[in-house]
């Protein structure tokens, strides 16, 4: 019999429909109402297009008449309600609520959430909600409870000023003019209480589905000072050990780097250093200048060793060199900090520091305005 739904295509839509049929990505289900559709207008019937595609009557009939009246769009499925959902927003409200307090504001024995703790919270409101379910409740506003990050206030009322003048040095300039190509920049610092750890079995290399494995046991042999100092824009390195930290033994770096070219005759070197005991104060800046005239010290802000770049190679150190720790002696210790040093030097570019004043404005002018907001609540 013949169909009263005549399908007539224009020229989009069967290019529409075909291109549907030779894509991969295309669902079965679409696939096969475009081919229905393209053999109707082809001027097959109904029956003809179900022997051919393997599908009943009844099926060709259904999406020759939808498209006949709705177009491309009635080949697609309509939206479905689903199954009606358990929990609803006030309950998940609850929960994120719950997370953005620390447990000890309503006198819980917790330092911080974790989800379960939190599912366990909500049994107590009268609500049952799985640990997973917690999670994803969770994960729709990125909200990690479990975690914490520590921080410290600014307390040095001269930050801005003396974290300028070293944002500056890293990009070449000292008072607003452009250093020289005789002028050097050194971060300095040390790293104390490095110990040599004897473990009392010895380590296992990793193997097939097996990481490294040390034993947790060891003997102590003791613990010294690495001292460095770093070539901000040669990148070089010039480390040294030493029993402790101290005017003595950080004079003695000073010593090792201002000996040798092209520091020896440089027309200025700034050393960048924080305010620990070894170079605290005028009265190192003034040790310094008089032990060598072309020396200037810069003093990070207080509690800013961060902006010292020395402390990312000091981290580097600890990653590669330290961790894990298993050293014979000291002398084990100090070998191998100065053969990677000689190593790193022989391939280390620059680090990429992007953190400029510009940045360090913005950032106080934010924290600034934080504050404001505190106090006027």
């Amino acid at each position: 019999m013949t169909s009263p739904y005549r399908v007539v295509l224009t020229g989009t839509d069967r290019q529409v429909l075909e291109d549907s049929v030779r894509a991969g990505s295309t669902p079965q289900r679409t696939v096969l109402r475009a081919l229905i559709v393209l053999m109707a207008a082809d001027g097959n019937s109904n029956a003809h297009i179900a022997a051919e595609l393997g599908v009943c009557v009844d099926t060709a009939r259904k999406w020759r008449a939808w498209f006949y009246h709705r177009g491309i769009v009635g080949l697609t499925d309509a939206p479905r309600t689903g199954r009606p959902p358990k929990y609803c927003p006030s309950q998940v409200a609850a929960v994120k609520a719950w997370a953005c307090q620390l447990p000890t504001e309503h006198e819980l024995p917790l330092s911080r959430w974790s989800a379960p703790e939190l599912a366990r919270q909500l049994v107590n409101d009268g609500i049952s909600a799985s640990v997973t379910t917690v999670r994803r409740w969770l994960s729709q506003d990125a909200l990690k409870p479990w975690r914490y990050q520590s921080w410290i206030f600014i307390r040095d009322p001269q930050f801005e000023t003396k974290a300028a003048v070293v944002l500056d040095l890293y990009a070449r300039r000292y008072n607003g003019v452009e250093l020289g190509a005789d002028e050097y920049v050194i971060s300095a610092d040390e790293k104390p209480s490095i110990q040599a750890r004897r473990r009392c079995h010895r380590t296992q290399p990793a193997g097939t589905g097996r990481p490294m494995r040390v034993n947790h046991d060891y003997r102590r042999g003791g613990a010294l000072a690495y001292l460095a100092a770093y070539d901000v824009h040669q990148a070089k390195v010039f480390g040294r050990c030493e029993t402790t930290t101290g005017i003595v033994p950080f004079t003695a770096l000073v010593d090792q780097v201002m000996a040798q070219e092209p520091y020896a005759s440089a027309a200025r070197v700034f050393w960048i250093v924080d305010n620990g005991s070894s170079h605290r104060g005028q009265a190192a800046t003034d040790r310094l200048a008089a032990r060598y005239p072309n020396a200037v010290m810069v003093h990070t802000p207080k509690h800013a060793s961060w902006l010292n770049q020395v402390e990312i190679y000091f981290s580097i150190t600890q990653r590669k060199v330290l961790s894990p720790n298993d050293f014979e002696d000291l002398n084990a210790v100090e070998r191998r900090l100065l053969a990677f040093e000689e190593r790193y030097n022989v391939t280390a570019a620059p680090f990429k520091w992007r953190y400029t004043t510009a940045d360090l404005r913005q950032h106080l002018e934010r924290l600034d305005h934080h504050d404001r907001n505190l106090q006027a609540a």
